[in-house]
């Protein structure tokens, strides 16, 4: 039996960065340091930094007065801060750049007049911190007829949470521009779920099932498993080599093993070594050389 490793995998940019964010804060701040939802989607991830003393919450109101609050990736909607102030909270904001641009187009494109709408997964933490930001129509390529009523010629601007599906958001934008003739799209599908879906597809040619590895609340993982199984592929997301059910491989001699932009890499040698394969190989994939920044009061 022989293992394939998808490249690129696990961690993005994005989440490098958070996570430091939240290992500086509790090395700078006192104990605990809160997080306003959890910090990346990831339960050992999470696990890991509240065992040095992050506490991770779901609303600020739960949060003592006074006390330091890491605002998560996936971005938080204009009340998360405006509660913060009125709680007198340190906020140190770890949304992903590349969210904040996205909450940045919104706003910039409203203030010139055009109706926003964003192409996402209702409900995801993303989606409520970038339809917070301004007035917006949501499409969620999940539901039927949710395409809002608005005229033919009004001027509509796209934007998308950055985890979707490539072929699924390309889809939505398609029937938006059939209803709209004046449409400015913003495609902010960000490079690590691009790169990593682009990796499944490459992978589903050379196995015969494939594993995800990653938390059954992220996104980007799910819409991995999402593209295998597109490609005819049996595929599964587990969390790690405890949720490995040996009967998916019965009969398989090539298994595909990728992971979500939240993933570490720990938890795919982990289930490596539960396989226990004969061989492991690594296709050849797009080299991601990207970094982020951290906050102001990190920089020193």
């Amino acid at each position: 039996m022989k293992v394939v490793l998808g490249v690129p995998r696990g961690f993005c940019a994005g989440v490098v960065r958070a996570i430091d964010i939240v290992e500086l804060a509790l090395q700078k701040y006192p104990h605990p340091v809160y997080v306003k939802h959890q910090i990346v989607h990831n339960p050992y991830v999470v696990s890991s930094l509240e065992e040095k003393g992050a506490r991770t919450v779901e609303d600020v109101d739960e949060i003592p007065e006074g006390a330091t609050v890491v605002f998560s990736a996936h971005g938080s909607p204009p009340e998360d801060f405006q509660k913060a102030e009125e709680r007198g909270l340190r906020v140190i904001d770890a949304t992903c750049p590349l969210v904040t641009k996205v909450h940045n187009e919104a706003k910039r494109y409203s203030r010139e007049g055009r109706r926003m709408i964003l192409v996402g997964h209702r409900g995801h933490q993303e989606v409520k911190g970038t339809m917070g930001q301004t007035d917006m129509h949501l499409v969620d390529d999940r539901e039927r007829d949710n395409m809002p009523e608005w005229e033919d010629d009004t001027p509509v601007t796209v934007l998308t949470q950055t985890t979707l599906s490539v072929n699924d958001t390309k889809r939505a934008i398609s029937e938006i521009e059939g209803n709209f003739s004046d449409v400015i799209v913003r495609n902010d599908l960000c490079y690590a779920t691009t790169n990593r879906q682009e990796a499944v597809d490459e992978l589903s040619d050379l196995v015969d099932v494939v594993l995800v590895i990653g938390a059954h609340n992220s996104s980007n993982c799910n819409r991995l498993r999402e593209v295998a199984e597109a490609n005819g592929l049996p595929a599964y997301l587990i969390n790690g080599p405890e949720e490995l059910d040996f009967e998916w491989l019965e009969g398989a001699q090539s298994i595909g093993i990728t992971s979500g932009a939240s993933t570490p890499e720990d938890l795919i040698m982990n289930v490596i070594s539960a396989i226990a394969p004969d061989e492991v190989t690594t296709i050849d994939g797009v080299e991601e050389d990207i970094t982020f920044v951290l906050p102001q009061e990190f920089r020193e």
